[in-house]
């Protein structure tokens, strides 16, 4: 079976190694491509008040590095920020925080609503402060749902994302493949990035149904179902908790299997 690798370029390297090392044909074909926010006076008077908050979610490895960078430029150093409870989407996130002397809590699944679950955030009061480094677009779920508890919401929009040039430069290519193919799986890992590729392929939906969807989390799951029930096209869908290499070859053991 084809694999559809959609993770951003900087992030699907271990993914396509690791599948190819078990013999599974792999296509990279990042559907987001995420670009630094240039430096402003929002995002200067964002970083003067970090010190207020309680807690700091960071939703990518690129948040980290962008917002580590800013955060030198703003002048506040780690030192004020001791008391902050820092809270990362997944193991990635956690590693480049690592780097950084920055020990985070990590949701068992790795989407908002894993975040969510966290106790430090089940246990803070109306009225407390928390930060977001994120991507434009990203985490509005949970920053809605923490607003609706009374919480202050800082929000870091450090990058924006977007649908890679030369991944539309290679649809041609890409349609090729497809239509030479029974079924074909990719991992869904942002609403962004399902919006992506359902706009590449609007003209193309019988491909579309010849996919095996691996979706990360529930909320996603129920986007990429509502899309298959409006759209009355049939294709499969499973549900992953987080994005871990041997997660989803364990997944793909099982697609091949029942193929």
């Amino acid at each position: 079976m084809l694999f559809i690798n959609t993770r951003p370029q900087d992030r699907a390297e271990e993914l396509s190694h690791a599948l190819r090392l078990a013999h599974i044909d792999v296509v990279d074909l990042p559907l987001l491509e995420l670009l630094p926010q240039a430096w402003s006076e929002d995002l200067s008077a964002l970083y003067r008040q970090l010190p207020d908050a309680q807690v700091i979610v960071v939703v990518s490895p690129t948040a980290v590095q962008i917002g580590m960078a800013y955060l030198k430029q703003s002048g506040i150093t780690l030192d004020q920020l001791q008391h902050i409870q820092w809270i990362a989407v997944g193991d990635r996130t956690a590693q480049a925080l690592a780097q950084y002397g920055i020990s985070a809590e990590v949701p068992k699944v790795e989407t908002s609503e894993g975040m969510l679950q966290l106790p430090v955030l089940q246990t803070l009061d109306s009225g407390q402060c928390l930060a977001f480094w994120r991507g434009e677009g990203g985490r509005m779920f949970m920053m809605d749902q923490l607003k609706q508890q009374g919480m202050q919401i800082l929000n870091f929009v450090l990058y924006e994302r977007r649908c890679p040039v030369f991944t539309q430069q290679d649809l041609a290519n890409i349609f090729s493949l497809l239509e030479k193919q029974k079924q074909y799986a990719m991992v869904v890992s942002s609403e962004a990035g399902w919006l992506n590729w359902i706009q590449l392929m609007r003209h193309q939906k019988h491909l579309i149904a010849k996919g095996h969807y691996l979706v990360l989390g529930e909320r996603l799951y129920q986007v990429v179902s509502n899309y298959k029930k409006n759209q009355a096209t049939c294709f499969n869908i499973t549900r992953l908790t987080d994005l871990k290499t041997d997660s989803i070859l364990q997944k793909l053991v099982v697609v091949q299997g029942n193929t």
